[in-house]
């Protein structure tokens, strides 16, 4: 984690202000999410692309045509608890690049964000997701199917996954019934939470948390925490009778501050955590991603070396000076 987190910022992100997107699906979404990964790509796609035209419509009515920002985008697994809830934490540019009369990249920075504006991209972000998953079968107009091809070829890994969903114990017979269609939550509306943050059908998208291009101590904290591991192990202590006990950062809203877990369930819950193969965590979007024509031009630039400090011959009294090619005798 504090290697990527430090080529993050010394090699990867311009010095701009910098916000974080988080997009979470609903329940019945997760676990077909956490184990496909052409689907969670697809999925992180159609949430980088909509934030980063959101910011392309919105700066040129601020002025700034044709700009382009960019995102790295961090596929985190587990909520606090451990539970199975693949989610985005999207780090954008909070602004856009626009060329200047000598065809050079500067930043533009988007001078103000409200709640409604977050509202609007959540709707994009929900409808373009929804018409791409019942093109894809994966929902149908009623609600969503959970094909069973996962289930057939691991079985005990789906019903640990389904287990680390649910928060249930990892065994019993409503884990061995077979998933039916299931309608996803709620109906179409934007539900404000809280400032900047909104919740539609399931899906909810924050965006309250900034770093200015000047603040090290903000980025770096930013970073580090889109880069964390699931579990941290100072949270994770004995509890009465052989359980487990797990802290959390912040307490539930029904006043949970911490869950035991029998030593089965933990470990089922860290193996559901563990990505599928060839999953890539970090995706690079925008003008940071490699493709990118103006990657080079807005990456920080690597520092020229320094020189390497000269050799100082000894003149320590009674020994000889050591030369190249010769040995020196005693």
């Amino acid at each position: 984690m504090c290697q990527t987190a430090a080529n993050l910022l010394d090699h990867v992100l311009p010095l701009a202000p910098l916000r974080q997107w988080v997009l979470t699906v609903p329940f019945e979404l997760r676990l077909r999410l956490a184990y496909d990964g052409k689907l969670l790509s697809a999925v992180s796609r159609i949430f980088v692309s909509s934030v980063l035209g959101w910011y392309r419509r919105r700066m040129r009515d601020e002025g700034s045509p044709k700009g382009r920002s960019g995102a790295v985008t961090v596929v985190q697994r587990t909520s606090s608890d451990l539970k199975l809830n693949p989610h985005l934490h999207g780090v954008f540019l909070d602004g856009v690049f626009v060329l200047d009369p000598e065809g050079k990249p500067t930043f533009r920075a988007l001078p103000r964000l409200s709640t409604s504006d977050v509202a609007d991209v959540l709707v994009e972000v929900r409808v373009r997701l929804v018409r791409y998953l019942q093109r894809r079968g994966v929902i149908a107009a009623e609600g969503a199917k959970l094909e069973d091809a996962f289930a057939e070829s691991e079985p005990a890994l789906s019903q640990i996954a389904a287990a680390a969903v649910t928060g249930l114990p990892p065994a019993g017979p409503e884990l061995r019934r077979r998933p039916v269609a299931i309608e996803l939550r709620g109906h179409p509306g934007v539900v404000v939470t809280a400032p900047l943050c909104v919740a539609e059908m399931g899906f909810t998208l924050h965006a309250a948390t900034r770093a200015g291009a000047l603040d090290e101590r903000g980025r770096d904290a930013l970073i580090r925490y889109v880069l964390r591991p699931p579990l941290a192990t100072e949270r994770l202590k004995p509890g009465p009778d052989g359980l487990v006990r797990i802290e959390l950062k912040k307490p539930f809203r029904d006043g949970t501050y911490a869950i035991d877990l029998d030593p089965l369930s933990l470990l089922c819950r860290l193996a559901a955590a563990v990505p599928p193969p060839r999953l890539h965590t970090v995706r690079y979007s925008g003008v940071l991603a490699a493709a990118s024509k103006w990657r080079s031009q807005v990456i920080p630039q690597p520092k020229a070396p320094s020189p390497p400090p000269e050799s100082t011959a000894s003149t320590t009294p009674g020994k000889p000076t050591r030369s190249p090619g010769h040995r020196c005798q005693y």
